[in-house]
C-alpha cells in the first residue's frame, strides 16, 4: 500500500510541479512575446488545458503526501514539526502552503484571465499580474519544498 501511495504522490507531484515550472520557464516568456491572435489561441486551448493538470496535479499531490503520512503514523508529527517528522512536515507545509495557492489565488484569477469568469479589461490585467506572482511564489517555494521531501527519508526504502 505504501509503495502505490508513494508513487502516487511522486507521479502527481512531477505533474504538479514539471507544469508550474512550465507556466514559468516557457509559457509566461512565450505568451508576452507572440501576437494577440496567438495569444488568444493559447488562451481558448492550451492554457485551460494546462491549468486543470495543474491544479488537479497539485490536489492530487497534496492528498497522495498526506494518506501516506497518515498511513505511516506521522501525519500529525510531521504537521506539528516534531522530532524526526520535522523534515517532511516543512516540506508537507510548503506544499499546503502551495496548495492553497494554487486553488485560492491562480484559478480564481485564471478564470477571470481567460474569460471563464466576467471581468473588465483592467480586472483581467490585475488578475493576471496576481496569478503571475502567486505562480512566482510557488516556483520559488518548490525549492525548498523539494529539498525538504527529498531529505526526509519520505518513503524511503519502499521500492
Amino acid at each position: 500500500m505504501e509503495s502505490l501511495l508513494a508513487w502516487g504522490h511522486y507521479l502527481t507531484g512531477i505533474t504538479w510541479i514539471g507544469i508550474l515550472y512550465y507556466f514559468n520557464f516557457i509559457q509566461v516568456p512565450f505568451l508576452g512575446k507572440v501576437t494577440p491572435e496567438t495569444k488568444g489561441e493559447a488562451f481558448k486551448h492550451l492554457v485551460p488545458n494546462a491549468l486543470w493538470w495543474f491544479r488537479w496535479g497539485a490536489l492530487g499531490t497534496w492528498l497522495f503526501g498526506a494518506i501516506l503520512l497518515m498511513n505511516q503514523g506521522r501525519f500529525g508529527s510531521a504537521f506539528a514539526l516534531q522530532g524526526q517528522d520535522a523534515v517532511i512536515g516543512m516540506g508537507a507545509w510548503l506544499g499546503t502552503i502551495m496548495l492553497f495557492n494554487v486553488w485560492g489565488i491562480i484559478w480564481p484569477n485564471q478564470k477571470k484571465v481567460l474569460g471563464i469568469k466576467e471581468a473588465t479589461a483592467d480586472e483581467k490585467k490585475a488578475a493576471g499580474r496576481v496569478a503571475l506572482m502567486a505562480s512566482r511564489t510557488n516556483t520559488m517555494l518548490s525549492i525548498p519544498m523539494l529539498f525538504f521531501m527529498a531529505n526526509s527519508g519520505h518513503a524511503s526504502g519502499l521500492f
